[in-house]
């Protein structure tokens, strides 16, 4: 699978889901005007494969599942402390994105790979677990709970350091993961993350006791994601 590397920087939500909207519908516009041309073979079909790096700056973010319950925060003062909020068409509940945390949104055609979005979500996580084994740290799949953790078999020990939500159209992708890496861990506070109760956060710096320049684990996850997804640094 052929994949394009682009690095947003910081962005705003807004924005960056309006792109992944356009990159999205250029795929699935492609499918449709080759389908109704008589071109059924998905391999060949000229569609695009994108990952997209970004950090966002303080926003809460609902699932189209989700349950504002689980939002434990004011819109006051949520507004006071300059969070932003939305609600999203991607699977999943509430999450929080912000500074220090490495967002990566793939685009991809399914088609060109797998079509099974379980076996997609698993495989976004592997990306995260092989990433955190360079930094020494063992990650690991909770049952029935989608995203990484770490000690996810110690009762009162569990504790996230990647969510993920996805959407998928015609079998193409959007949205995807967020990984804590120097996160600040206290607007989790706000929220209970992915409508889970009684488990914690984490970030990489929690983990290894010391802040990593983003750029760097960068490289570690995309380097991870072609092994995973078969792509060629």
């Amino acid at each position: 699978m052929d994949i394009q590397y682009r690095d947003l920087g910081h962005i705003g939500y807004q924005e960056a889901w309006d792109l992944q909207e356009q990159l999205l519908r250029e795929n699935v516009d492609i499918k449709i005007a080759a389908r109704s041309n008589g071109l059924v073979e998905p391999t060949a079909l000229p569609t695009v494969n994108h990952l997209l790096f970004c950090e966002h700056e303080h926003v809460y973010t609902l699932g189209k599942s989700g349950d504002m319950a689980n939002v434990l925060i004011s819109e006051d003062d949520r507004i006071t402390k300059g969070i932003s909020f939305f609600h999203t068409n991607r699977g999943g509940d509430i999450t929080y994105h912000g500074p220090g945390q490495i967002v990566g949104y793939p685009i991809l055609d399914l088609e060109k790979w797998h079509t099974d979005i379980g076996m997609y979500l698993r495989s976004l996580e592997e990306v995260i677990i092989k990433t955190l084994l360079v930094y020494g740290i063992r990650g690991e799949r909770s049952k029935g709970e989608t995203g990484v953790w770490i000690d996810a078999d110690i009762p009162g020990m569990e504790r996230k350091i990647c969510a993920m939500g996805v959407r998928c159209s015609r079998w193409v992708t959007m949205h995807g993961f967020a990984f804590n890496i120097n996160t600040d861990l206290s607007y989790f506070d706000h929220i209970i993350p992915c409508g889970i109760v009684n488990k914690k956060v984490t970030s990489l710096e929690k983990e290894l006791g010391y802040a990593l320049p983003l750029a760097e684990v960068k490289e570690q996850v995309k380097t991870c994601f072609c092994e995973v997804f078969g792509d060629e640094a």
